[in-house]
């Protein structure tokens, strides 16, 4: 149980509020601002259920709740309530790495207890309230006669009053890489035989009110999938994996076989959360997922860094380097690329190893290297120009001889891995992330995870795990016409709400869509929208760690000057003080500013449709600002920029050309009195 943190004053309104709103049967839980207010209740023929409501309007009705093991079920209809403890805490904490570096965690929380007539016989359902959204999950304490138990599913559901419009990625599989589109969908058209990633989100047609279904702090048990209800009723229910190591015969049947083992504290499983907000940009800037996880142990984090980072993959060396691949020279090439560029390291994709290969090949040996690349050579050059260096692996080669690589690359100097096709969420692999995660930790490496599982909360627990992928990103348009305007302006307020992605932006060499469905390649590849929404990528999309996706020569004119934009792109953080999301809506445009000290960055991006925003600076402190402006130029790879200066009463208006975004860095100016002053 946390301890209660804050003013007594604050312990005497949740304790008001528990004893006011609570029957014998019912605990009700309400945010710290009182608009958010999630009801846990027992109806006997039901059993325990929950429902969730906004200024007095429900958007969850009665859901059942409960869990299935191979002892019996929990919160059925024989379920009593013997009571409940109600905390409220406000506090906060810092993140090392990402969208915010304060986050306020403020929520008021009831523990709430049940007796059951089955062999599992107390159990409890601890529920949290917090101003962005609700959460609670099933804790089993240790009780005689139960030494371990599986669980074979879970009953969740999250019932809706109506037929919401959605956004969901149905991916109709437990095996993936957790790449997909996050299409438009019907509430009623979601059905029970459909496998959907999380987050769904959802507005409920009161104004833009928006909310979406997500887990957070998810250790020794499975990720979660939804699906429809099954019953014909308008809803979701809770949908887990098989693990993949016990018997790959049931792995699609539906049926969970993750053992559980309660230690002296108890078993728990994952947040169910369901995150709240008037917008749906509201859900992009909020921290929640980060605030339910587990806090990291970590006692020294300065060794873990944001970095921008040059990559090799996407652009296939080619177009640029005389005899290009994997070699020493190449990645000299691009060292001497990323410190042009002020970029901060390298990343050295598939190939470099022994036996490097996206499948698992348990002759690979990937502490040493191809005949052709001198790595001790390479780092001594790259450490010579300022520029880090990070390896891919293919995680089944990494688990073989994880101690050993691991132990190798902090002697080398390495800054981290690129980890990938892991392409599950069952709980065995949850249970390696963990170690992953934990043994990189010890060997000061960072972390990207590829073909990993959406985010809940792991970049707070172990913040070197600066990023991940599990998006359908710009690599995509090598090979299929998948990544439009409308798919980048979704995601956004979809899959980065939960957390960091590494989409890979960088693509430098725009067509129109039209041009690009006659001129796709893989090599040098293209992608369909503007200049201006290349740029504006590194201010809307999260990623500690960011890709330059693009060769060299993308980023420079013949005459080596920048390319518009490119130097942009050298300048733009990738960890930011403070997020807010000033405009936008789910597949049509957003507009976010980002601060960094105290110099303001705004990213706004469209769909297809052209279109003029007007972005009010009243986010901004007293004084005057200069604003630098890139947008939409004369063609779809150029830009047209423009100097001015602001403050906070007026407005900016940015033009975005069809598939197109804009840039604009607003940084304080010196008073004029206060130079002169400075001067004598």
């Amino acid at each position: 149980m946390p301890k209660s943190v804050g003013a007594n004053a604050s312990l005497a309104v949740i304790a008001c509020l528990s004893a006011g709103a609570a029957t014998a049967e019912t605990v009700h839980v309400a945010s710290p601002n009182g608009r958010v207010a999630i009801d846990v209740a027992i109806d006997g023929p039901v059993g325990l259920s929950y429902a969730v409501a906004v200024d007095g309007k429900p958007i969850i009705t009665p859901s059942p709740l409960g869990i299935d093991l191979d002892i019996g079920s929990i919160a059925g209809k024989d379920t009593k309530l013997t009571g409940h403890t109600d905390t409220t805490v406000s506090s906060s904490f810092d993140l090392v790495v990402g969208k915010t570096k304060t986050v306020a965690d403020h929520y008021n929380q009831s523990d709430i207890a049940f007796a059951a007539s089955g062999k599992v016989s107390r159990f409890n359902l601890i529920v949290r309230a917090y101003d962005d959204g609700v959460a609670f999950r099933y804790a089993i304490p240790q009780q005689d006669g139960i030494t371990d138990f599986k669980v074979r599913g879970e009953n969740t559901q999250f019932n809706f009053p109506a037929d919401y419009d959605c956004w969901g990625a149905i991916i109709g599989r437990f095996d993936s890489s957790f790449e997909a589109e996050y299409d438009p969908v019907r509430a009623s058209r979601l059905h029970d035989f459909h496998v959907v990633m999380d987050p769904l989100v959802c507005k409920t047609g009161d104004g833009q009110k928006t909310f979406a279904i997500a887990e957070s702090d998810v250790k020794d048990y499975p990720g979660m999938y939804l699906a429809g209800r099954g019953d014909g009723g308008l809803g979701v229910r809770t949908l887990l994996p098989p693990r993949f190591d016990t018997d790959r015969n049931v792995r699609f049947r539906g049926m969970v076989v993750a053992k559980e083992t309660p230690d002296a504290a108890g078993f728990r499983t994952p947040w169910r959360v369901v995150m709240i907000g008037d917008t749906p940009g509201a859900l992009t800037q909020s921290t929640l997922i980060s605030a339910l996880a587990t806090p990291s142990v970590l006692k020294d984090t300065n060794w873990i860094k944001p970095a921008k980072t040059a990559w090799d993959w996407w652009n296939n060396w080619t177009v640029d380097i005389p005899n290009a691949g994997i070699n020493t020279a190449t990645y000299k090439a691009y060292v001497d690329f990323a410190a042009s560029m002020k970029l901060d390291d390298i990343l050295i994709d598939e190939g470099w190893s022994v036996g490097s290969s996206v499948e698992p090949n348990p002759k690979a040996d990937i502490t040493r290297t191809v005949p052709a690349l001198d790595m001790p050579e390479l780092l001594t050059y790259a450490r010579s120009k300022g520029v880090g260096v990070w390896v891919w692996v293919q995680w089944q080669q990494l688990d073989n001889q994880m101690d050993q690589a691991f132990a190798a690359y902090e002697q080398w100097g390495l800054k981290g891995v690129k980890v990938d096709f892991m392409n599950r969420n069952d709980q065995e692999m949850v249970d390696w992330y963990h170690k992953v995660l934990a043994k990189a930790a010890e060997h000061h490496l960072m972390v990207d995870l590829h073909g990993a599982y959406p985010p809940n909360g792991l970049n707070r627990t172990w913040p070197n795990y600066i990023t991940q992928e599990g998006v359908l990103g710009a690599e995509n348009n090598k090979w299929s016409a998948r990544i439009t305007a409308t798919h980048n302006v979704t995601l956004p307020f979809t899959r980065m709400i939960l957390g960091p992605m590494d989409y890979t932006p960088g693509g430098f060499r725009s067509l129109t869509p039209a041009e690009f469905a006659t001129k796709q390649r893989y090599s040098a590849p293209y992608v369909q929208t503007t200049r201006g929404q290349a740029i504006a990528m590194y201010v809307v999309y999260d990623s500690p760690f960011q890709m330059v996706s693009d060769s060299p020569s993308a980023y420079h004119n013949a005459d080596g000057s920048w390319a518009d934009g490119a130097q942009f792109i050298s300048q733009v953080p990738t960890t930011w003080d403070e997020t807010r999301v000033l405009d936008g809506d789910i597949g049509q445009f957003i507009v976010t500013a980002r601060r960094s000290g105290d110099t303001w960055y705004v990213g706004a991006m469209g769909n297809e449709q052209g279109r003029t925003v007007t972005v009010p600076l009243s986010f901004l402190k007293a004084g005057a600002y200069a604003a630098h402006v890139y947008q939409d130029g004369a063609d779809v790879n150029h830009l047209a920029t423009s100097d001015a200066t602001v403050d906070a009463g007026q407005s900016l208006t940015l033009t975005l050309a069809p598939s197109g975004g804009a840039v604009a860095v607003l940084t304080p100016q010196i008073d004029a009195r206060h130079k002169n002053r400075n001067r004598h």
